[in-house]
């Protein structure tokens, strides 16, 4: 078994103690800005308007994704109290659900045509899973979101003190590196899709969708209780992410396609 004893703490000034998971939470956001910047200026994006998309994003994202770990905290522990304000849990999809709610204020904020966000949503799309990839990294070392006890070669045992384990000393599937296997390969597929001829937005509902396929599949591992049809809070939100890109992600290629042979028959003509 491989014992995990890394200090969750990073380093402490004064009263305020800085955990290795809000580093990499920082770090996380960093990636998706950074390789958002640059796909940004490869496609021709204005910078000023996907810096603006980022803030409003990110703000939601937090907003949203501290909720569904409330949310979710409640219903897994009934009874017991849990701190709003404080940001050391969160819940990804809450960050998934919460961006473009966010992203969509600025554009009414803002009188930018909706439709116009489809390509930064491409462009966002490229680093997403690089981030979410550092993120679990984050919650590792953390202890949280780990999955049940198991046998296999490759379990995991959280023993120090400072750990957010809520099973300690006992082996248990390390499904935050699941989650950052199955974040490299959406990665890979955004990355193939990027230069690829495409409708609009289609690389940012292929990352939701492939991420949450992902996370239904691992979450089998994780320690959450079912709420629902012996399925966990999340996976629900995954069924339901799945239901609601995949329509729009079907029209948006089969117009793509129409055009495309249109313009096909047009030279044809000519």
């Amino acid at each position: 078994m491989n014992v995990i004893d890394i200090d969750p703490v990073a380093f402490a000034i004064g009263g305020l103690t800085v955990r290795w998971y809000g580093v990499m939470v920082a770090l996380a956001v960093l990636t998706v800005l950074v390789a958002a910047v640059l796909e940004a200026r490869r496609t021709g994006i204005s910078e000023e308007q996907l810096y603006g998309v980022f803030l409003w994003g990110v703000v939601g994202g937090l907003v949203m994704s501290r909720m569904v770990h409330v949310v979710d905290h409640l219903m897994s522990h009934p009874g017991q109290s849990i701190d709003l304000l404080n940001f050391a849990g969160l819940g990804l999809y809450g960050a998934i659900l919460g961006a473009p709610l966010g992203a969509f204020l600025y554009t009414r904020v803002n009188r930018i045509p909706w439709s116009s966000m489809a390509r930064v949503g491409d462009a966002v799309a490229l680093g997403a899973p690089l981030g979410q990839a550092v993120g679990r990294v984050g919650c590792f070392i953390n202890g949280c979101c780990h999955g049940s006890p198991t046998s296999v070669p490759w379990a995991v045992i959280y023993d120090h003190p400072n750990s957010f384990c809520a099973l300690p000393g006992v082996p248990l599937h390390p499904t935050q590196l699941y989650f950052v296997a199955w974040n490299l390969v959406v990665f890979a597929v955004v990355f193939w899709m990027r230069k690829r001829p495409k409708p609009d937005g289609s690389s940012f509902l292929t990352y939701v969708m492939l991420y949450s396929a992902g996370d239904f599949v691992i979450r089998f591992w994780r320690v959450n209780e079912p709420v629902a049809l012996g399925l966990q809070q999340g996976q629900l939100i995954s069924l339901g992410v799945i239901l609601a890109c995949l329509p729009i992600l079907v029209m948006k290629w089969r117009g793509h396609l129409a055009a495309q042979r249109g313009e096909q028959g047009d030279s044809l003509e000519g």
